[in-house]
């Protein structure tokens, strides 16, 4: 086993068959905005509050540099426009693990394949460049279509954590998964 990593001094291009993902800037921060208007992919992703431009900014020139967090802009081949965001965070460099989380920008999207291969680039990229043995995330149980894509990708289910949303009157759970590294680069 090779020794863990202690943080990430570059963040290269992960390029795919239809994508780019490439490390998030400040100069994605109009469109980060505007993403967060889209009321469906907001719920699917339990995002309440409201946000500036000003705020969104700020976090877009953070995260770049951070070194203990992988924020990709989606991108197809030959068009830069942002089309949704591809994250691992919460890396925990001496148990090897991280968190992830996936945003399309607007309803549209979906249903292209664009996260699923958003989605196989960066775990990829967290197993086979970062040295990750887990990456988790957690998805609500009212989005059954993202249970089904991590589960064919080869997440598995772990348990619930019970009512943790309050959304539009109603409370929803989170399914936590996860996915260990020899587990996604034997299939």
């Amino acid at each position: 086993m090779d020794a863990p990593i202690q943080s990430i001094t570059t963040k290269p291009i992960l390029t795919g068959p239809n994508l780019i993902l490439r490390p998030i800037t400040a100069a994605d921060a109009p469109d980060m905005f505007a993403s967060l208007s889209d009321k469906e992919s907001n719920r699917l992703t339990g995002t309440q509050d409201t946000f500036t431009l000003e705020q969104v900014e700020k976090y877009c020139a953070k995260i770049g540099p951070d070194p203990n967090r992988a924020d990709y802009a989606i991108t197809r081949h030959n068009d830069p426009t942002y089309l949704g965001e591809v994250v691992l965070n919460e890396i925990d460099w001496d148990n090897r693990s991280a968190n992830f989380r996936i945003a399309l920008a607007s309803a549209k999207l979906f249903g292209q394949g664009l996260g699923s291969e958003a989605t196989r680039l960066i775990l990829d990229y967290g197993f086979t460049q970062l040295n990750l043995h887990r990456i988790e995330l957690e998805v609500y149980d009212f989005n059954p279509r993202a249970q089904h894509v991590y589960e064919k990708i080869g997440f598995v289910r772990e348990g619930v954590r019970r009512d943790v949303l309050f959304w539009e009157g109603k409370y929803q759970s989170g399914i936590i998964m996860s996915l260990l590294g020899h587990e996604y680069l034997s299939r």
